[in-house]
């Protein structure tokens, strides 16, 4: 209390606020208990203070002391160090103007305590000669720590001051080493919240001694094949240091050792004879030595010694060679193997072979001597030795008797029989085989056949590689004993053999590792691809690249950025795609998978068709069949309708030839007469001339009354259009008796007016009066043929002639002398002009008019 009111004096009275303790070192872990306290003032009081932690502490883990005291409790969970304050929430203009007097708080570090140092070890290696002066020790810290309260080691011994460090190894130097004494070492573990001890080490010095390993000699004695004799060098004086040793041996390339007992060893000794070993193999040998105490926790073991190889001398075959054969159909031929004995103790140079027939009633076979040339091998090697022997063939025996003996420098080795039958009948075979990989093994299953076996033959193959293995008749599991390798395809075969007869092999395929396959497979397109499909084909991987079995295929096609997969299984080479999009190009490619992963193939690439094979060939035949169709359909219906067709594109014309035309003569009334050959002879030419007829019209326009020329031009005029005539047009009157320009009267009607020659015109008789001709017209409202350049041009008698349109004309018929207009008269022509016409002069203005031959 006294002391606590010292602390409280000391504070700085400038604070109302005051937490006790101040920056305490707490335990993770652990309660607190802080108090805070009022000072010199009495604006607050101890129910305006509050406490925080990260975080408001809440009211239940108060305690109030007094007025001016207020205490709090709270556990310590996190390892951060943080700060714990005490405020004020009265909000008083003093409080408020003096805030940071009202506000007070701790610095709280975190820690844990230290906990006893564990594995407490120390050790001095030898140098040179000696033992060096310097002892390294090391212990395991237990416990955690903070870096607010770091934790300290400190290593006690006798005679030596301690060490101190937050570590948990280091170097004593002991000046010199002190062999033959006792040492007692310890580490002291503290911090601020305490401290541990480790266990005591208190052992003799030597005890602490790691020597070197010692020098190792091996010897081998042709006396003594089975026996190796080794001798060594210890690395330091016996005055110094007793050593034991420790030896231990292996045949060379074998992970497996083989130790001598300690009790053969646990004395001073230099040299010692290995014993049981095998003939002609390779063995490693090693020693090591430590302190011989008869404690068994006293001293460290050197090193082992570096190795050290040496081969036993070679001796007698002590098993006999395995035979076995290859053979083709029915066993007619078979080639001889031969593996070395398990125990061949020693290079085999040659094999001694013997067969004999079956009808040989004793051994009269001779034996054949067949070398090996083989280099000096390793005896230790597990890879078994086979030489093909030789192939023999059955000819008309049924069996023959196999004898083989191995040979190496010092002797024979038991004789190995085989025998081999033709197959008369097919002895059965073993059922359900089945093949595991487990524990870094090739395991073999089977069910035996219904009958006794004597034993079985495993036989697996690989790369060329054949090897084979020999199982008792009454197994039905085995485990391969040979070399396998990763990633390689096995054929196992399991042959039962029944005395005499081999039976029919089972084959089972076997990886005894698989892995992922290191090719892909290539794809090709089979053929050209369509609009909308393509057939794809690959080859099956190499199966040295397969490294697994193939468990399906993974087909992958992508147009654009849209990809597909179609999953196929492992026995499929070939797939047609469908549902593709004409003229479009693709990427192919396959992915091949095993158990352990896939492999993408190379890629390939086509586009599809725009028109699939046929299609244009096709839409041409089907357009031509069509057009065909509609062409066929087109005559057949003009074949039927060909009347109708004929009204009204070709209409039937009236032949002029067959028409009358009424004459104008008044002393010879118009007859009808039978046609005659359709043309006219003696035809007159008119020669018209412009002025003289535009004088006749004249002329003519004062004497004719107006009715009559209408007459004339409405109702008698003729039909005959485009005769051999001159044609010229004539007025029209219209109703109303006006008279009007002639061109506007003669658009719509245009008169055409021919001379017929005095000879008469289809019998009709000529006047006999001379010169007397016969004037006749037709009106039409077609044009006139303009058939001649010329005005004037004409043809010979008996030709078509036509003329171009005049606007006058003269009568000029029979007498070319006669040229006086005033001889014809219009009045008269027209009281004698013909009213009876053919019907053919409505037809005659659209043909151009008749043309007589």
């Amino acid at each position: 209390q006294q002391m606590f009111l010292l602390w409280l004096y000391c504070l700085d009275y400038d604070y109302h606020l005051v937490i006790a303790p101040q920056s305490p070192v707490v335990q993770i872990g652990s309660n607190l208990t802080a108090i805070c306290m009022i000072n010199n003032t009495t604006e607050v009081t101890a129910d305006d203070l509050y406490w925080k932690l990260s975080e408001i502490i809440p009211k239940e883990h108060y305690i109030k002391i007094n007025s001016s005291a207020l205490n709090v409790t709270v556990t310590i969970r996190s390892e951060k160090s943080e700060w714990l304050f005490c405020s004020c929430k009265t909000e008083s203009h003093y409080v408020v103007l003096n805030r940071g007097k009202f506000t007070h708080g701790i610095w709280l570090r975190k820690g844990y305590r230290p906990e006893k140092p564990k594995n407490l070890s120390c050790i001095a290696v030898q140098e040179s000669d000696t033992i060096s002066s310097n002892i390294k020790c090391q212990w395991e810290a237990v416990g955690h720590q903070t870096e607010a309260v770091p934790t300290n080691y400190t290593l006690d011994k006798i005679y030596t001051a301690s060490i101190l460090g937050p570590v948990n190894k280091t170097t004593v130097d002991l000046n010199l080493f002190p062999h033959h004494m006792e040492l007692e070492i310890w580490v002291v573990a503290q911090n601020e919240l305490g401290k541990e001890e480790s266990e005591h080490l208190i052992k003799l010095a030597n005890c602490f001694v790691k020597t070197k390993p010692p020098s190792v000699a091996v010897i081998s004695e042709a006396v003594f094949p089975t026996s190796l004799v080794m001798s060594w060098n210890s690395s330091i004086d016996k005055s110094y240091l007793e050593t034991i040793y420790e030896i231990r041996f292996c045949p060379l390339g074998s992970q497996k050792w083989f130790y001598v007992p300690l009790a053969d060893t646990s004395r001073y000794i230099q040299s010692f004879r290995l014993q049981n070993l095998q003939p002609d193999t390779v063995y490693v040998t090693q020693v090591r030595c430590k302190y011989n105490n008869n404690n068994k926790h006293c001293g460290y073991w050197s090193d082992w010694s570096s190795n050290v190889t040496e081969r036993t001398p070679e001796d007698l075959p002590k098993s006999k060679p395995d035979v076995w054969i290859i053979t083709t159909v029915c066993i007619l031929s078979a080639t001889l193997l031969i593996q070395d004995p398990e125990f061949s103790n020693g290079r085999i140079r040659r094999f001694n072979i013997m067969i004999e027939k079956q009808k040989d009633s004793i051994r009269n076979g001779t034996w054949e001597i067949i070398p090996v040339n083989r280099s000096l091998t390793d005896g230790s090697s597990s890879k078994k030795q086979i030489t093909p022997l030789k192939t023999i063939t059955l000819d008309d025996e049924e069996s023959v008797t196999v004898y083989v003996t191995a040979i190496n420098s010092v002797g024979a080795s038991p004789q190995a029989k085989l025998i081999i039958s033709r197959k008369t009948r097919e002895p059965p075979a073993v059922e359900k085989t089945e093949v595991q990989s487990h524990n870094g093994q090739l395991f073999l299953s089977w069910k035996p056949p219904n009958r006794t076996v004597s034993e079985y033959v495993v036989e697996w193959v690989s790369d060329g590689e054949r090897n084979w293995q020999r199982e008792n008749g009454k197994t039905n599991y085995t485990a391969i004993k040979g070399d396998l390798k990763q990633f390689v395809q096995y054929r196992i075969s399991v042959y039962p053999i029944y005395g005499k007869l081999v039976g029919k092999p089972v084959l089972e395929r076997a990886y005894f590792e698989q892995g992922v396959p290191s090719q892909g497979p290539i794809v090709n397109l089979s053929g050209d691809p369509g609009c909308y499909t393509a057939k794809l084909e690959w080859d099956e991987i190499p199966l040295i690249k397969r490294r697994g079995f193939i468990t399906n295929y993974t087909i992958y096609y992508r147009s654009g950025t849209e990809t597909r997969g179609i999953t196929v299984p492992a026995n499929t080479t070939s797939y047609i795609l469908t549902s593709l999009s004409r003229n479009t190009k693709y990427d192919i490619w396959i992915k091949a998978s095993t158990i352990r992963g896939s492999v993408n193939g190379s890629n390939h690439s086509f586009t599809t068709l725009k028109y699939a094979p046929g299609e244009i060939e096709g839409i041409v035949v089907g357009v031509s069949l069509g057009f065909l169709f509609v062409v066929l359909m087109t005559m057949l219906l003009c074949f039927c309708k060909k009347d109708v067709i004929k009204d009204n594109f070709w209409p039937q014309i009236p032949n002029p030839g067959d028409s009358t035309i009424g004459n104008w003569s008044p002393d010879y009334p118009l007859k009808a007469e039978a046609p005659r050959e359709n043309c006219l002879s003696g035809i007159s030419v008119l020669n018209v001339d412009v002025c003289d007829a535009k004088c006749v019209f004249e002329e003519d326009k004062a004497s004719l009354p107006l009715k009559k020329d209408k007459y004339l031009s409405e109702e008698h005029s003729s039909g005959i259009g485009g005769s051999s005539c001159m044609s010229s047009p004539r007025q029209s009157v219209s109703d109303s008796d006006e008279g009007g320009d002639m061109a506007d009267t003669t658009a719509s009607t245009i008169q055409y007016s021919s001379v017929v020659a005095s000879s008469g015109y289809k019998g009709q008789n000529p006047s006999s009066l001379p010169q007397q001709s016969i004037f006749s017209r037709s009106e039409s409202t077609q044009p006139l043929l303009d058939c001649e350049e010329n005005h004037d041009t004409m043809v010979q008698e008996g030709s078509r002639q036509c003329f171009l349109r005049q606007p006058c004309f003269t009568h000029n018929a029979g007498n070319e002398n006669a040229t006086d207009s005033n001889d014809f008269n219009p009045l008269e022509m027209e009281q004698q002009e013909v009213l009876d016409f053919s019907p053919v002069s409505s037809y005659m203005p659209q043909l151009g008019g008749y043309r007589p031959q």
